[in-house]
């Protein structure tokens, strides 16, 4: 057998998986990073349009539909108060094919990318993958991202550097100030800021802004998707914007890698963005309701926990033992070092399951707390 790349066999397949397995099937899962919402009914209805109509038969523009794009457009016109030229977005396979196509048209052999630690898994295989070198970077006690830590991470062979908010596994949510600070950076040191906010409505406290705002260089790349705004997980619908310079240099690996999104999943995203925004006040609504509930059981235990400001995942500090002992009992968390080294020592749980769920595996958890302390 011949050998394979150096670059692949540097990756593993993810350890939440083999957490998922090791637990049994009839286990509580507090591992899974999706929402447990519905796609909204008319997301769901254009998609059945689309393909009754034939209209989704074909192969889009590389970029994606036309009308997709602009429906990107006007979603940071609404929210971010930005204009966005539609020739500057790529529809995409998930925010996974964004960040890997990101990687991949700015990274070459040898080039440092700094990541958060703990942060999300695929920062560091995808920067593996475009031959490139993981460089991590510890977070503050509130599991927010320093920007001078970043700042001071940075090195002749620093080509770019990752920042998530809100962020998976943290839930933290970076200040107005970080993320003007990370733009200044990139700017400053001419290196690319590459922005994950496939979370960003999902905030209970603060508020999310890009650093898209703030470069003057054009050196900021911003990922997003509908997966988790829009409970859109199985329907693979991400998207990139930047200058148009990048874009088309993305637009190259895309073409080659994906040549398009799917084209049902475009048009169930262009109604998801240009429709009613009502599901998604719901669901964040119900996530911070789940969040109280988790956090007071977690303070009874006596565990402390940065409270998360988005998403829908805590990160308490854990004792040793204590995820294999929740596991053994039924309930599903990952182990912080799976993010990470300096994740050692926490664990993440998802609230993105209903109530019930959640106060029978915090009974459990509260449970496992007792038999290891």
């Amino acid at each position: 057998m011949p050998p394979f790349s150096s670059r692949v066999e540097r990756v593993s397949i993810s350890g939440i998986r083999e957490v998922f397995e090791a637990a049994g099937d009839d286990a509580i899962n507090l591992g899974l990073g999706q929402p447990d919402f519905p796609t909204p009914a008319h997301a769901r209805e254009a998609a059945i349009a689309a393909i009754e109509s034939g209209q989704s038969d074909a192969y889009t523009s590389n970029k994606g539909t036309l009308e997709l794009r602009e429906a990107i457009s006007e979603k940071y016109a609404r929210d971010n108060d930005l204009s966005v030229d539609p020739e500057n977005i790529i529809a995409t396979a998930g925010g996974s094919e964004a960040l890997h196509i990101a990687m991949e048209a700015h990274i070459d052999v040898g080039d440092e990318v700094i990541i958060p630690d703990p942060g999300f898994v695929s920062y560091d295989a995808l920067t593996h993958l475009a031959g490139g070198t993981p460089v991590p970077v510890g977070l503050r006690d509130d599991l927010t991202l320093d920007p001078e830590a970043v700042e001071e991470a940075i090195t002749p062979k620093t080509k770019a550097f990752v920042v998530n908010s809100p962020a998976n596994p943290t839930g933290a949510v970076q200040s107005p100030a970080d993320m003007q600070q990370f733009a200044e950076i990139a700017d400053d040191h001419d290196i690319l800021c590459i922005s994950d906010e496939v979370y960003e409505h999902i905030v209970f406290e603060g508020e999310h802004r890009t650093p898209l705002e703030f470069t003057e260089k054009g050196n900021v790349v911003v990922v997003n998707a509908c997966s988790k705004t829009y409970s859109m997980t199985g329907w693979r619908l991400g998207w990139v914007t930047g200058p148009h310079e990048r874009i088309e240099r993305m637009l190259r690996v895309h073409q080659y890698a994906q040549a398009c999104a799917s084209a049902p999943a475009q048009y169930a995203a262009e109604a998801a963005l240009s429709g009613p925004q009502d599901p998604v006040d719901e669901m964040v609504a119900a996530f911070e309701q789940r969040r109280e509930v988790v956090l007071s059981g977690l303070e009874e235990m006596g565990l402390d926990c940065p409270e998360p400001a988005g998403a829908f995942y805590a990160m308490p500090k854990v004792p040793e033992g204590w995820v294999d002992a929740v596991i053994d009992r039924g309930v599903v968390v990952v182990p912080g070092d799976a993010f990470g080294a300096r994740g050692e020592g926490y664990a993440r749980i998802s609230y993105a399951t209903d109530l019930e769920t959640i106060e029978d595996a915090l009974a459990i958890m509260a449970a496992a707390t007792e038999a290891v302390e």
